[in-house]
């Protein structure tokens, strides 16, 4: 004798009608792994900017007490604008090739 299949339940509440993944997934409070990592990146790259405009402005007023500092910050706010721009090139080669695969 067969059993009857039981509903199955969601693991997490649907909100509303969001068909689109991105927009259920924004409208549940979760965000993506690539998401975070992107997200992550851009604050970096504005919380060393601010830095170096910071040390800039010292510099420039004469309250900078080791100039090295400048250029230190300088240094990173580039280092972190390459490792983003980096990271841009290649989850743009990773979505040209996930585009190119044939189903």
């Amino acid at each position: 004798m067969l059993t009857p299949v039981e509903k199955l339940n969601p693991l997490a509440p649907l909100a509303g009608s969001a068909k689109d993944p991105v927009e259920r997934d924004a409208a549940l409070g979760a965000e993506s792994p690539f998401g975070a990592i992107f997200r992550s990146a851009v604050e970096n790259v504005k919380e060393t900017d601010a830095e170096y405009k910071e040390s800039q402005y010292l510099l420039a007023t004469g309250q900078l007490d080791n100039p090295a500092m400048s250029m230190i910050a300088g240094t990173q706010a580039k280092a972190a604008v390459d490792l983003l721009i980096q990271l841009r090139n290649k989850a743009l080669d990773a979505y040209s090739e996930l585009t190119r695969i044939n189903l």
